[in-house]
């Protein structure tokens, strides 16, 4: 990225890295980011929805598209496709653990939907193309308070569902005749992920989402006994694999998200071969 060698004195090269305003920017949402998904992604591999926040991103993808059309900020175009994917995915599918249909038809009319956007615009999506792969190092001080502000209610929101989401997600059947709004439950929680998959993908992008939102929990659910050790070692893995992979991608003229990708993987196959 720039002409400066890592010298070793870790602090010294933090303090470094820190003084450029857009390494601050990434290092503050990211920070954010990788632990609303760390948090929000242990529960999308305990309710085994992570091909839902796969096609949340990508139908993320096709309202960026549409934004770009209509001139206006390709985040908002994310978010608002990201719900109403997510809206449509609860709808047809009541239960979470058998939406694997309704979500592949979802998904499909989003992306072609997509596909029409960027055929009707004129010019060269750049913004829209850019959230594919991630541009943490392109956030705005605006972009980090977005991030912050959604983040904080992702998780206030969570926090509040937190004990009937459990309930429903270790048994949908039990909670149902229990008099849990198993419906209601399951809908709020697909727009909890469209919200954390919007904020995801300026860090990851839409094609690695699984980076932060699925490996880091599906790390946590091998070693976790508890959901609320899960969560912690979930967001735990999810922060450091974005930490480490910022401070080396300031030295490596590597994509941030290529890092990411790499350090969980790693991570999850010496877990996996660990604990089989």
């Amino acid at each position: 990225m720039n002409n400066l060698a890592f010298s070793w004195n870790i602090l010294s090269d933090l303090t470094t890295m820190w003084s450029y305003d857009f390494m601050a920017h990434a290092f503050e949402a990211g920070t954010v980011v990788a632990v609303v998904a760390g948090i929000i992604g242990y529960f999308v591999v305990l309710r085994r929805s992570s091909f839902a926040a796969h096609a949340l991103s990508h139908a993320g993808f096709a309202g960026a598209a549409g934004a770009v059309l209509l001139g206006i900020n390709p985040i908002f175009g994310l978010f608002a496709f990201t719900s109403v994917g997510a809206v449509l995915i609860g709808i047809l599918g009541r239960k979470a653990a058998s939406r694997d249909v309704q979500i592949g038809v979802v998904l499909a009319f989003l992306l072609g939907v997509g596909v029409l956007f960027i055929s009707l615009y004129q010019g060269y999506a750049t913004e829209a193309y850019s959230l594919l792969f991630g541009e943490i190092l392109g956030i705005s001080v605006g972009d980090v308070w977005t991030t912050l502000i959604t983040g904080t209610l992702v998780l206030a929101v969570f926090a509040a569902m937190y004990r009937p989401l459990l309930f429903t997600s270790l048994d949908e059947d039990i909670a149902e005749g229990k008099g849990v709004p198993v419906f209601g439950i399951g809908l709020a929680f697909m727009l909890l992920i469209a919200a954390a998959t919007s904020i995801a993908v300026q860090v990851v992008g839409v094609l690695l989402i699984f980076a932060l939102m699925v490996t880091p929990a599906a790390i946590a659910a091998r070693v976790a006994r508890r959901p609320f050790q899960g969560m912690l070692i979930s967001a735990g893995i999810a922060l450091c694999a974005t930490w480490i992979s910022l401070f080396i991608s300031f030295y490596l003229p590597y994509p941030v998200s290529f890092f990411i990708t790499a350090i969980t993987f790693v991570l999850y196959a010496l877990v996996r071969f660990s604990t089989r």
